[in-house]
This record gives structure tokens, C-alpha cells and sequence, in this order.
């Protein structure tokens, strides 16, 4: 009878730590879906892509690399800012046409897809070979300050919500610790929505109208030469990114991820998420920093802890009153916000050229002046000076901006590392 006693303890307390294991398992599920959120949807916010489909292809987006990454790597891929420029370009070229960004989005996914398989061939010495860092990281400040004019355009409808949002998210990064660090995001979006209604700027229409459940608007692509013209070239861009992104997850877990499984397939899940998001509507996918935050401050590194916050993602996506909620926040409030991300976009750049340790030598600041001035000449040189710097393909299309300075980086590196001698450089 006390063997039959004890074997009954033993069984309910055995369902007890599963249900207890699973429990935390989920808060921390949960924890990785609000880490993810505030970017994963500030990006259609931003860019007129719908919310809720961003989520599904984030969430979609994550299952996909796990599986292709043999399901060893904790990393959750939501949206990437630095596509946004792009998708906004792209759609005031086609008259608010969204769908033929989701045509060069794909492109984007399918030369990272490309990449995957060349880097499995040659290795990655080669490739960073043509993109050092000191092509890079020029490449990657191009693109942050190119979306400052349009976050200080947001912004200007209300430059006291804006202050307040940003000072707030600023606040939050210089003094927050642990996961309240994390969200400062989130919680100076909040605190400028909170003031906003206060302040009666909010109309609450949208959320009122939305279902409580929907399916999300999933769009068909379209395709054209100036929409992949423009959106292509992003890749060289991001792909450094990436290789930092999974480095530092591998540093946080104390894997090599590089090695094992590999980063022509972390490179490859990474593209295939991306084709999939521009399939259906939603951003390019991009591996979150955000995310390895959470990782380093919870110790838990369990794969299949990300891999449920992306079925919390799906879920959420089909939650319609999500995106009617996103709809009501005013537009400087968002415009606050994005001062300082698209100010950290390029303030990664300057990292990426620092941790790096690139030789300030002749033929290395040719190069980056180079990338900078063309990258940066329509946003900010182009109205001052009244010339138009860019490659004419016929009467539609032209190679400006970031397309224009990553091809001429990449070509002006290769030459100077042909034609100059290492002991002429310095």
C-alpha cells in the first residue's frame, strides 16, 4: 500500500514539474513576443505594410530558419528597418503600390538565398574579401540617415509628442537595466500615446471599426526592374549584419554558430524568411538583437522557447484588432520614435567600423567617403546643389542613393585592393 502511495506522489508530482516546466516555458515565450513586437510592427507602421501580416511573416519567418538551422539556433527574425527607405521609395515610385515592393523584397530573399550556397562553396573569407567592414559599415550609417529626414517629417506635426517619445525611449536605454531596458521601445510609445490622448490627438476610429478576429490582408506581389533596382542592394548592407547578429547570439549561448550549423545556413534561413514575408505582404525578415537581449538576461537558451513565440506571433497576427489599435497612434508619436532608431541604424554602422578595427589608411577613407557621399547625396546634397548623381538604365529607371554607393563601394575596394599595394595604403 505505501509502494502504491509513494508511485501516486511520484506520478502528480512528475505532472506538476511538467505543468510547471511548460508554464515558464510559456512566460518565456511571451517574453520574447513583447521584446519582438515593438519593432516587428513599428516597420508597417511606418512603411503602410499591414501590421498583422507583418507578424504572421515574422512568426512564419522564424519557423523557417529554426527548421533549416537544424533547429539549433534560439534566434527570432522579425521586420528589418533597414528595407524601410526602400519600401518607402518604392512606393511613392509605383503611385502607394506596395505590392511591387514585395517583388524586390523577394529578390532580396532570393541573393541572400544565393549567398547561402556560394558561402557553402568558396567560404566566408572571400566573401568579406569584397565587403570589409569598412565598405559595411559606411553602407549601414547610409541607410540610417536616410530615414532621418522622413522620421523628422513624421515628427514635425507635433514636435512636443515627438520630444516626449523620444526623451522617454532615450531615458529608458541611459538608465534602464534588465528587461525594462528592453522595451524602452514600447514603453516611450506608450507614454507618447498616453499624452496624445490626453492631449486629444488620437482618433480612435480604426480600432473601434476592426473585428476583434481576421484574417490579415496577405497581398500578391508585383514585379519591376526600378523596385528591385532599389531593394536588391539593401543585402550587401544587412548581410554584415546578420553575420554580427549571429555571432554575438553564438557569444551570448557560448556556441559557434558560425561553424555549426553553419552560416550559409543561418544565411539561408534568413533569405528564405525573407522570400516567404514578400510573398504574402510582410517585410523583409531580419535576425533581432532584441531577442538575444532577453536570451542573455533569462540565461534560457532553449530553441524551442523562440520557436513558440513565433506561434504566439502567428496567433497574434490574426487578431484584427491589433492592427486597428496600431492605426489610432499619431503619427509624431511614431515620428519620436524613430529619430532614435533610425539613429541607432547608423550609429551600428560606426560599431561595425570600430569593433572591427578598420585601418583609417588612404585607400580605406576613399572608400568610405565615397559610399557616404553617394549614399547620402538625394537625401541631403542633392536640393543644395540642384545635381542628380546616378546611373540612367533608360527613361524609368536609375541606380541612386544606397543601390548606387554599394555597387561603386564594392567596385572602387576591389580595384584599390588589385592595383595598390598594402604599403601604398597607409
Amino acid at each position: 500500500m505505501t509502494e502504491k502511495v509513494l508511485k501516486k506522489m511520484e506520478v502528480e508530482t512528475s505532472k506538476t514539474t511538467d505543468w510547471m516546466a511548460l508554464l515558464k516555458k510559456v512566460i518565456l515565450a511571451l517574453q520574447h513576443l513583447i521584446a519582438m513586437f515593438g519593432a516587428t510592427v513599428l516597420v508597417p507602421v511606418l512603411t503602410g505594410l499591414n501590421a498583422s501580416v507583418a507578424l504572421v511573416s515574422a512568426g512564419l519567418g522564424t519557423l523557417v530558419f529554426h527548421a533549416v538551422t537544424k533547429k539549433k539556433v534560439p534566434v527570432f527574425l522579425g521586420s528589418s528597418f533597414a528595407f524601410i527607405g526602400g519600401i518607402l521609395a518604392v512606393k511613392e515610385a509605383h503611385n502607394g503600390d506596395l505590392a511591387y515592393a514585395q517583388g524586390g523584397i523577394i529578390v532580396a530573399g532570393l541573393i541572400y538565398v544565393l549567398m547561402s550556397f556560394v558561402i557553402k562553396k568558396i567560404g566566408i573569407d572571400f566573401i568579406k574579401k569584397y565587403l570589409p567592414s569598412h565598405v559595411i559599415g559606411p553602407m549601414i550609417i547610409v541607410i540610417g540617415l536616410n530615414l532621418v529626414p522622413t522620421a523628422f517629417g513624421m515628427a514635425s506635426g507635433n514636435f512636443v509628442l515627438a520630444a516626449i517619445t523620444l526623451g522617454t525611449a532615450l531615458a529608458i536605454n541611459f538608465f534602464g537595466k534588465g528587461f525594462f531596458k528592453q522595451l524602452s521601445i514600447l514603453t516611450a510609445v506608450v507614454v507618447g500615446y498616453t499624452v496624445a490622448r490626453i492631449l486629444g490627438q488620437v482618433d480612435p476610429s480604426s480600432f473601434v471599426n476592426a473585428p476583434l478576429l481576421a484574417v490579415p490582408a496577405f497581398t500578391l506581389p508585383k514585379f519591376s526592374v526600378p523596385a528591385v533596382a532599389v531593394l536588391a542592394p539593401v543585402v550587401l548592407a544587412v548581410f554584415m549584419e546578420h553575420v554580427g547578429d549571429i555571432t554575438t547570439n553564438g557569444q551570448v549561448v557560448g556556441q559557434d554558430f558560425i561553424k555549426d550549423p553553419g552560416l550559409n545556413r543561418t544565411l539561408l534561413g534568413d533569405g528564405l524568411a525573407t522570400l516567404l514575408a514578400g510573398c504574402i505582404g510582410g517585410p523583409a525578415n531580419t535576425t533581432y538583437g532584441e531577442n538575444t537581449g532577453v536570451l542573455a538576461i533569462t540565461k534560457n537558451y532553449d530553441p524551442s522557447t523562440l520557436r513558440l513565440a513565433a506561434v504566439f506571433a502567428i496567433i497574434l497576427g490574426f487578431v484584427a484588432k491589433i492592427g486597428g489599435f496600431l492605426g489610432t497612434i499619431p503619427t509624431p508619436v511614431m515620428g519620436g520614435i524613430s529619430l532614435m532608431l533610425f539613429s541607432m541604424i547608423s550609429l551600428v554602422g560606426v560599431q561595425t567600423i570600430k569593433n572591427n578595427n578598420v585601418q583609417f589608411n588612404a585607400a580605406n577613407v576613399v572608400v568610405m567617403i565615397v559610399v557616404l557621399v553617394l549614399g547620402l547625396w538625394g537625401s541631403y546634397f542633392q536640393n543644395m546643389t540642384g545635381i542628380n548623381i546616378g546611373i540612367k538604365i533608360n527613361e524609368t529607371v536609375s541606380i541612386t542613393g544606397l543601390s548606387l554607393a554599394a555597387i561603386v563601394g564594392v567596385a572602387l575596394n576591389a580595384v584599390l585592393n588589385i592595383f595598390v599595394p598594402a604599403s601604398k595604403k597607409a
